[in-house]
């Protein structure tokens, strides 16, 4: 694996450091640097929507689409550029992840090209935002388990035609509280089992029959949402990839999901070392030799899963299955989300009985508000990394039976 980078990558590099560097030292954008991110999802979503769309009129959004499809056509090493400078310069986070991507990349795949012209370019300019509806109280891990049902039905009065109608309930939906759209997986052929009979529906979120209840999580955020569909409705063709044959278009976006921007949380998670090491120096807990030892292992350790993470882009195209590349994502994402959780737990060693502290009331009568350290928000919300996108168990199942060969374990009765 050649990691050099050309003239003209290090070129790009310059030339998109310079622009973030000008814009986010402006008036206008400097008060949004560093929100956003995990567990701070909630902050400012109107204010990094507008700076979301500030990056599409200057060309800035879905760089590694192709140029017919609205994006710039970047090499994997120049989107790989683009996503660290973005961490480095300390940007706010993106509120358009889910559809540039994941949905994006899996309608030009999967999606006919009428799909691709009425969703593609809103994507490309932020004018609408997507949640995804994949888990289930009780099809979380096991995806295969989903219950929610769509039928095919005649159209209301003023559809075009026939309309799927949707009834069921989702969990864990990140972004439905403010997207306008939801991609759904739900099982279009009755008396269908496991991953038959699954649909891949594009469903409107504004609408009667949809209700959305945040979570309140305990990083005080609310990514995530239960949506319930109770006779929901979307057009017949808003389906993509054939009726009953959605379990691969599902898992093919699952695969475009551990791409380059993923590669980029190293940017943020060195930054998050560099600061709990700040405050071990600041408190002195730098001078235990146990505390210094794992402070070092850990930014050796994130080196290493840097280059896991390169080598791993460059065997992997985007949307591939899981076992692709020697089953290169699931380990990537094994070892970045067991990383980032012995990250939390040296921030709380570091913090020592600080760590176990919060201020209590929110100043407008709420007393049991409370106000997290970053630190104690790093420490919270980490736990969940071993847990979504795909938990450290299904991973592990994943390298065992496709990559190795493995027998299945025994299912429970």
């Amino acid at each position: 694996m050649d990691l050099a980078y050309s003239d003209a990558d290090v070129a790009f590099r310059a030339e998109i450091r310079e622009w973030l560097g000008d814009q986010l030292s402006s008036s206008d954008w400097a008060g949004l640097k560093g929100l956003g991110g995990p567990g701070r999802d909630h902050e400012a979503i109107e204010e990094r929507l507008a700076w979301n769309r500030h990056l599409a009129a200057h060309g800035w959004t879905c760089v590694g689409w192709p140029t017919e499809h609205g994006g710039r056509g970047l090499s994997l090493w120049q989107q790989v550029i683009f996503h660290e400078e973005y961490a480095r310069a300390n940007a706010p986070h993106g509120v358009n992840h889910l559809g540039e991507q994941l949905l994006g990349p899996t309608l030009m795949a999967f999606g006919t090209p009428e799909q691709q012209a009425r969703f593609l370019p809103p994507i490309v300019a932020v004018d609408e935002l997507w949640a995804q509806g994949y888990s289930e109280p009780d099809a979380g891990s096991d995806l295969a388990n989903v219950q929610t049902k769509a039928r095919l039905e005649e159209g209301r009065a003023g559809a075009k035609g026939p309309e799927w109608v949707v009834d069921g309930q989702k969990v864990w939906t990140s972004n439905a509280h403010f997207s306008q759209w939801v991609f759904v997986i739900a099982r279009t052929e009755p008396g269908s089992v496991r991953h038959a009979g699954l649909s891949f529906l594009l469903v409107p979120l504004d609408q009667d029959g949809v209700e959305v209840r945040p979570i309140e999580q305990l990083t005080g955020g609310s990514e995530f949402n239960e949506v319930f569909f109770t006779g929901a409705r979307t057009a017949a063709d808003l389906v993509i990839g054939e009726p009953g044959k959605g379990w691969g278009v599902a898992m093919g976006l699952l695969g475009f999901e551990r791409g380059v921007s993923t590669l980029a949380q190293t940017v943020d998670y060195a930054r998050e070392l560099a600061s709990v090491v700040e405050r071990a120096r600041a408190n002195g807990s730098i001078d235990d030799p146990v505390v210094r030892d794992r402070l070092a292992g850990l930014k050796v350790e994130l080196s290493v899963i840097r280059s896991q993470g390169l080598r791993g882009l460059s065997q992997v195209a985007g949307g591939e299955d899981s076992s692709a590349g020697g089953g290169a994502g699931s380990i990537f994402k094994l070892v970045w989300a067991g990383w980032h959780r012995r990250l939390g737990e040296a921030a709380m060693q570091v913090a020592g009985f600080d760590g176990l502290l919060t201020r209590t009331g929110d100043g407008q009568g709420d007393p049991t508000a409370y106000d997290l350290d970053e630190h104690q928000r790093l420490f919270l919300f980490s736990r969940a990394d071993t847990i979504y996108g795909g938990s450290d168990e299904v991973q592990r199942n994943i390298l065992a039976e496709r990559v190795l060969g493995l027998p299945r374990e025994p299912k429970g009765t």
